[in-house]
């Protein structure tokens, strides 16, 4: 049986996280409402990490449904 070269499999890089989310703001539900929040928000770290992210929301001390989509949308980026 032979064996499948790994460098045969182009694996695409994930963008950071603040892209990511920013490009679900079509979604519908709370991602899409977190998408478009983040969009509107010019100190949102576009080019930051899940962390990042995190700590934008803890300083602007958003709404506790931002804090739900946030979980749900760290949690769909992780899976890609």
């Amino acid at each position: 049986m032979e064996h499948a070269d790994p460098t045969q499999f182009k694996t695409e890089e994930k963008p950071p996280f603040g892209q990511w989310l920013i490009q679900q703001d079509q979604r519908s539900g709370a991602i899409g409402d977190l998408a478009k929040h983040a969009k509107a928000d010019r100190g949102f770290p576009r080019n930051g990490d899940v962390k990042d992210a995190w700590k934008r929301l803890n300083s602007i001390q958003a709404e506790g449904d931002l804090y739900d989509a946030m979980e749900e949308a760290e949690l769909d980026y992780l899976a890609l």
